[in-house]
């Protein structure tokens, strides 16, 4: 596994070409700031690929939730803890992994926001989001870390 550094390192000591099949990792503070760095390093690494801008899209979308969540949610805030997150693309699919430090939670416990009785409710929407955009989201049994898969082409 390859480990990237955070924030402009990141950038700046990138593996030239991104290699299929192979996962890479990077993990980053609780700061928001980071998280396009993360989905910047990502979207290059597809930007080599035959993805569709829709794909990336769907990709960038649900990564973002993802990173927000595990920082605001998984992590309360805490500037402390990490996000870990891996990635490997392939031919035909790229999988993403986002891991907090937190205690996790159950994903059946979050009310389904397109309910008209929870339309108000502020919670469930990234969850829904990235559901909508991926062809696989999976949390862990602990429920702080969920592994997302993109296929290449699938409909919205």
């Amino acid at each position: 596994m390859t480990h990237m550094p955070s924030s402009e390192a990141s950038r700046q000591r990138m593996p030239a070409e991104f290699k299929k099949g192979i996962w890479y990792s990077v993990d980053i503070p609780s700061i928001p700031e980071e998280i396009l760095d993360v989905e910047e390093t990502i979207i290059e690494a597809l930007s080599h690929t035959s993805f569709s801008d829709t794909d990336v899209f769907a990709v960038r979308l649900a990564l973002d939730e993802a990173l927000a969540n595990a920082m605001k949610h998984g992590n309360d805030c805490d500037h402390a803890k990490r996000v870990f997150i891996r990635f490997c693309i392939e031919d035909d699919a790229i999988t993403v992994s986002v891991r907090d430090e937190g205690p996790g939670f159950d994903c059946s416990d979050i009310p389904d926001p397109t309910i008209d009785e929870n339309l108000d409710i502020p919670s469930g929407r990234g969850l829904l989001l990235m559901k909508s955009y991926m062809d696989s989201v999976v949390f862990s049994d602990r429920g702080n870390e969920v592994t997302m898969v993109k296929r290449k082409g699938t409909k919205l």
